[in-house]
């Protein structure tokens, strides 16, 4: 009971200690995170406008997500350079979970985005406190590839009513989709189709010509300015209008039952998204800074950011690809960078909030469009289709389940049918037969048949390679009988299970079973393992016991020398190979009288 109680204080410690970096702060790190934060600040002040509309909020609920969810999950969390707060995919998530139920942008709407944001942190918390810190490495990269792929799709096609001064059914139904922009495209404002290409065209040249600057800003104050010289909203021209407050402020969230039980299977989705991102990030980070990633205490930061959020008005987010990137290539050397972005951008906003009632909606629709654009990895698709066809049958299947059926649905058929494909694999094991190999010093143990190694004609050596569990059982039971059937002379075997990853009750008693087996045909059953742990399952599945620790060994050689007495003499004085060291001489004369 103490060592269980002291570890549990060890782990509560891990999560919610002190973080590692405090150590790193100094007045080196202090001019690089408040240079690479107000990058980060302006970086995020058109973002924040973008991510909102698309999940169907007001642009402040943006501003609010950007400030708080970023600052405790810099507190909190386990990356050193991986920014929160709003994103692409999550906010694609929050409008497809919630523009069935209720009408974008109204009070109902903001209201169960809020209660969203709670519950997602609360399912990452619980997921942290777990130590489930890596569950998502059993989750296929190419779901988040198909997923992203599909979303950027879908948030594309969602703006080009905007883009062109229009009105389009929603994406979500490509068909209605389709036939309306065939029958509308006519009536395209041409003010509006100028000002969104005017901020794509503007976004793309300096993000070709000058990469360091702020691409998404300068396009959407120029995009503004074109819309000012055409008349603005007096000429038709759609604006954002006035922001109600850029200071988030405290309120409870709804918590209702209700509330709950019809927003609990998309807030596991989002969850899991979020999950995703945020480690993807934290760890393509890592590899670059060299820093170790805590898988549980990075989910515990992102849960305590969204339950924190949901009580300052924030809605669901996660960590971010590009304020990450731009964070880390600023020189930001601790998360306090993310704290003082959330600073500026709160500066900024309050001396800016007014300019916004003058930024056109076609300008963040042609902004939003390149957002979109760049989240598909082409590289990505055409490595997964040249070099693995199950997981393309796995982005494919998640990306059309996007297009075509619903975001959170494609979440979850990604998942399963990566996990499956994890399954399909650990559920079929390998198992080899072996053989010394004469022609090594140490007559090290080879595969026997690609090797073209003899075998003795009494005794057989397989190994397992992979996991012993409930999933895998009737795989090698299938290969034990077939040994049965095939190798009727070898009754005697040395299974090898020192490569095995994990063994359950269900492993355990398939290695009872076959002992007791080949002890019914006159033979042996041993088991060769140098594993602590195997060893400790052994005893604990009651292996030890049913086997005796004579037929469990710690090397090949234990178990040769153990079986050898066992051995037919007559097989034995006639066998030409003599291929184990401990085998007797051959009488003199023989034909197995070999050196």
């Amino acid at each position: 009971m103490p060592d269980a109680k002291a570890a549990l204080t060890s782990h509560l410690r891990d999560l919610f200690g002190r973080p590692e970096w405090f150590a790193r702060v100094g007045p080196q790190t202090l001019r690089a995170d408040l240079f690479a934060g107000l990058t980060g600040a302006t970086l995020v002040l058109p973002q924040g406008i973008a991510f909102a509309a698309i999940a169907g909020l007001p642009p402040e609920y943006g501003f609010y997500t950007a400030m708080v969810t970023a600052t405790v999950a810099a507190l909190a969390g386990s990356s050193w350079h991986a920014v929160s707060g709003p994103t692409t995919a999550i906010s694609a998530l929050v409008f497809g979970a919630l523009s069935g139920m209720l009408a974008p942008g109204s009070p109902e709407f903001i209201a169960a985005a809020i209660t969203l944001a709670v519950l997602v942190g609360m399912i990452q918390l619980a997921m942290g406190l777990a130590r489930m810190g890596a569950l998502v490495d059993f989750v296929s990269h190419s779901v988040m590839t198909g997923f992203v792929t599909g979303a950027a799709i879908l948030i594309a096609l969602s703006q080009i009513d905007k883009a062109l001064g229009i009105e389009l059914p929603r994406p979500e139904d490509l068909g209605g989709f389709a036939s309306g922009l065939f029958h509308n495209l006519s009536e395209t404002s041409w003010r509006a189709a100028l000002v969104a290409g005017s901020a794509l065209g503007t976004a793309l040249l300096i993000r070709q010509f000058l990469p360091r600057w702020p691409n998404y800003l300068i396009a959407m104050a120029l995009a503004t300015l074109v819309s000012v010289v055409l008349g603005g909203a007096g000429s038709g021209i759609e604006t954002i209008g006035a922001i109600d407050g850029v200071i988030p402020t405290f309120a409870f969230p709804d918590l209702s039952l209700d509330t709950i039980s019809e927003l609990s299977s998309a807030a596991v989705a989002i969850a899991l998204v979020g999950l995703l991102e945020a480690m993807s990030v934290a760890r393509a980070l890592a590899i670059r800074s060299g820093q170790m990633i805590d898988g549980n205490r990075e989910f515990v930061g992102q849960g305590l950011s969204n339950v924190g959020g949901g009580f300052f008005q924030c809605y669901p987010g996660s960590a971010s690809f590009t304020r990450s990137g731009v964070n880390y290539d600023s020189g930001a050397a601790t998360p306090l960078a993310a704290i003082f972005a959330s600073v500026f951008l709160l500066l900024i906003l309050l001396l800016v909030a007014p300019l916004f009632a003058y930024v056109p909606i076609p300008a963040m629709a042609g902004v939003i469009i390149l957002v979109a654009a760049r989240l598909i990895d082409f590289r990505e698709i055409r490595h997964i289709l040249s070099t693995s066809p199950e997981e393309a049958f796995i982005a494919g299947v998640t990306f059309l389940s996007a297009l075509f059926i619903d975001l959170e649905f494609a979440i979850y058929a990604g998942v399963l049918l990566s996990l499956a494909l994890f399954l399909k694999k650990t559920s079929q094991p390998f198992v080899g037969v072996g053989a010394p190999d004469p022609s090594t010093p140490t007559r090290v143990f080879k595969n026997a048949a690609e090797n073209g190694l003899a075998e003795c004609p009494q005794l057989m050596f397989a190994r397992l390679d992979g996991p012993l569990y409930f999933g895998s059982v009737e795989h090698v039971r299938r290969i034990f009988r077939r040994f049965e059937i095939e190798r009727k002379a070898q009754k005697h075997m040395i299974f090898v299970v020192k490569g095995v990853g994990e063994i359950d009750m269900p492993g355990a008693d398939l290695l009872i079973e076959e002992a007791a087996r080949r002890h019914r045909r006159g033979g042996s059953f041993h088991l060769q393992t140098k594993t602590p742990r195997t060893i400790s399952k052994l005893a604990r599945f009651k292996v030890m016991k049913a086997l005796t620790r004579e037929h469990i060994h710690l090397s090949k050689r234990d178990a040769i020398a153990e079986i050898i007495p066992l051995l037919d003499p007559k097989i034995c004085e006639t066998c030409p190979h003599r291929i184990f060291s401990e085998c007797p001489p051959a009488p003199s004369g023989t034909e197995g009288d070999v050196p």
